[in-house]
C-alpha cells in the first residue's frame, strides 16, 4: 500500500469514529464543490504532465487523487452522492467547473511557463474555497479533512513556486493576498499525505 493510501486509510478510520450528524446546507454544498475542485485539479495536471513532464505536475496529481479519495470518504459518511461518479477526465455535471477546467487547461498547454502559473491557480483557489469552507464547518471529521487538504495544497504550492522561481516568471494572486501567498511559498514543507 502507497504512503498516500495508507494516510487516506488512516483519515477514513478517524472519520469513522464520529457519528455523522445532519450537514448545514453549507456544509453539503462545500462537501460536494470540494470533491469536484480536486477532480479538476487532478484532471488539469495529469494533462499538463502528459504534456510537460515537469515532476510537479506528476507527484501532484497523484496527491490530488489522494484528496479526492478523502473527499469521498467523507460523501460516503455522509450519504451523499459522489457529484463525480462514472465521470472521465475533463468531465463535469455542472457547467461552471467544466469550464474552469478547460480554462485551465487551455492555459496551460500554451507552455511551460503557463502551466506552472495554472498550478499556482489552482492551489490558490484551492485554498482559498477551503479556507471558506472550514470557516463555515461544524463537524470535526470534515474540519480535519478540510485541514489536510490545505495543508497538502500548500505543499503544491511551494513546489510550483519553486518553479516560478527556476523559470523566472511572474505570478500575481487572484485568490488570496499576495502577502499570504508568498508567506505560504517561501515557508517550510508541512507533513501530509
Amino acid at each position: 500500500m502507497s504512503h498516500r493510501a495508507a494516510h487516506v486509510a488512516r483519515m477514513r478510520a478517524a472519520m469513522v469514529r464520529n457519528v455523522p450528524g445532519a450537514l448545514t446546507p453549507a456544509e453539503r454544498e462545500d462537501l460536494l464543490l470540494m470533491r469536484e475542485e480536486e477532480k479538476i485539479a487532478r484532471d488539469v495536471y495529469v494533462r499538463l504532465n502528459e504534456r510537460w513532464g515537469l515532476r510537479p505536475f506528476a507527484n501532484i496529481s497523484g496527491s490530488e487523487q489522494a484528496h479526492m479519495d478523502m473527499m469521498l470518504a467523507l460523501l460516503e459518511h455522509f450519504g451523499l452522492p459522489d457529484p463525480v461518479k462514472n465521470l472521465g477526465a475533463g468531465e463535469f455535471h455542472a457547467p461552471a467547473l467544466r469550464q474552469l477546467h478547460d480554462e485551465f487547461l487551455e492555459k496551460g498547454l500554451r507552455s511551460r511557463e503557463d502551466a506552472v502559473q495554472v498550478g499556482l491557480l489552482i492551489e490558490e483557489l484551492d485554498i482559498a474555497d477551503l479556507q471558506k469552507a472550514k470557516s463555515r464547518v461544524e463537524k470535526p471529521e470534515i474540519r480535519a479533512v478540510y485541514e489536510e487538504l490545505e495543508r497538502g495544497s500548500r505543499n503544491h504550492m511551494r513546489a510550483f513556486y519553486r518553479w516560478k522561481q527556476h523559470l523566472g516568471i511572474g505570478y500575481q494572486a487572484a485568490h488570496l493576498p499576495q502577502a499570504e501567498l508568498e508567506r505560504i511559498a517561501l515557508s517550510e514543507h508541512e507533513s501530509c499525505a
